[in-house]
This record gives structure tokens, sequence and C-alpha cells, in this order.
């Protein structure tokens, strides 16, 4: 569990990036179609602000994990961190 992702609650922190993205993609939605009620609105756009947090975090954990391949000019081949 990453920093961002500790103070979420389990049910979010649990989600795969893809799961995460199409509920707040859903609950977008719902919110724009504006047919909720007020409350009904206010508590989806809780979840989303936690879904969106949750994707951001998914995705920086990614970028970390990502290296590029450099080939040096006497043609040896190494790796370095993306965020380089």
């Amino acid at each position: 569990m990453t920093k961002t992702t500790a103070h979420l609650p389990a049910d979010i922190a649990a989600l795969s990036f893809e799961d995460a993205l199409a509920e707040l993609e859903k609950l977008v939605k719902q919110l724009e179609d504006g047919k909720a009620k007020l409350d009904d609105a206010i508590g989806a756009y809780e979840r989303g602000a936690l879904l969106k947090r949750h994707c951001e975090a998914k995705l920086r954990d990614a970028q970390v994990k990502i290296e590029q391949i450099t080939v040096g000019s006497d043609g040896s081949v190494t790796t370095k961190s993306f965020a380089s």
C-alpha cells in the first residue's frame, strides 16, 4: 500500500486501476445526467474524488516501475528509470 492509498476506504484501495477508472467513468456519467438527488450527487462526487486519487496513485506507481532501455555509443545496452 502506498502513502496515497493508505487513507482510502478498503473497497477502493483494493480496486485495480481499470476497475477504479470504470467506476469513476460511471459516476461521472451519472453526475452529468443531473437526475440524482443532491445527497446522492454529493456522495457520488466524494467517491469519485477518492477513485480519482486512487487511479493517480496507481499511475504514479506504474511510472516508477517503467524503465527506459538506452544504447550507449559503444553499443552497450542499459536501463534507467523512466523518471530520470
